[in-house]
C-alpha cells in the first residue's frame, strides 16, 4: 500500500489541482470538489473524470456549449424587453394601488435588464396582491422565504414590497432573515 502525503489545494479549477500534484516529488494526495486526486495516479483527463465525469475535452466543448446557450437566452430576453415591459406594467396596474403606477412603470425595465431578469417583479407583485387582501404575514412569508433567492435578491424583493405595500414595512420586518 503506497504511503500518500495529504495536500491542500489553494484556489483554482482542476488543472491547477493537477498541476499542485505533480509538482510534488514525493507521492501525495488532494481533495478537490469532494474527489481525492492522487499525484501518480491522476492525469489531466483522469482528473476532469473523476470530478465531472467527462474527460477535460468533453467538459471544455459542454462549457462552450452552455456558454453559446446563457449568450442566446441573454440575446433573446433582452430583445422580449419591450414586450415584457408592456406585460408587467399592466400586471402591476391590476394589483398595485393607483399611487403606486408611475413608480412601478419606471421601475420595470431596470428591473427586466438586471441580473435577475425581473424575476424579483413578480415575486413583489405576489407578496403586495396577498398583503393589500389582509392576508396574515405568517401565510404570506412563504412567498418570499421559499423561493431560494441569495441574499441580494430577497434584499430587492423586500425594498420593493415596502415601496409598494402600504402594510410592506411591517410584513418585511416581521421575516426572518
Amino acid at each position: 500500500m503506497k504511503n500518500y502525503r495529504e495536500i491542500e489545494f489553494g484556489l483554482g479549477d482542476i488543472e491547477n489541482a493537477v498541476k499542485e500534484l505533480k509538482s510534488h516529488k514525493d507521492l501525495v494526495k488532494g481533495t478537490f470538489n469532494g474527489q481525492i486526486l492522487y499525484s501518480d495516479i491522476d492525469d489531466m483527463d483522469s482528473a476532469y473524470k473523476k470530478v465531472t465525469g467527462k474527460t477535460k475535452a468533453e467538459f471544455d466543448e459542454a462549457e462552450e456549449q452552455r456558454q453559446i446557450e446563457y449568450k442566446r437566452q441573454q440575446k433573446e430576453h433582452e430583445e422580449a424587453i419591450p414586450k415584457l415591459t408592456i406585460e408587467w406594467v399592466e400586471k402591476g396596474k391590476k394589483i398595485l394601488d393607483k399611487k403606486h403606477h408611475k413608480l412601478w412603470t419606471k421601475i420595470v425595465p431596470v428591473r427586466l435588464g438586471d441580473l435577475y431578469q425581473g424575476m424579483e417583479l413578480g415575486n413583489c407583485l405576489e407578496i403586495v396582491e396577498q398583503l393589500n387582501k389582509g392576508t396574515e404575514f405568517e401565510k404570506v412569508k412563504p412567498l418570499i422565504e421559499d423561493k431560494g433567492h441569495s441574499g441580494m435578491s430577497f434584499a430587492l424583493v423586500c425594498s420593493m414590497v415596502r415601496k409598494f405595500a402600504d402594510r410592506g414595512n411591517e410584513f418585511v420586518e416581521s421575516l426572518d432573515f
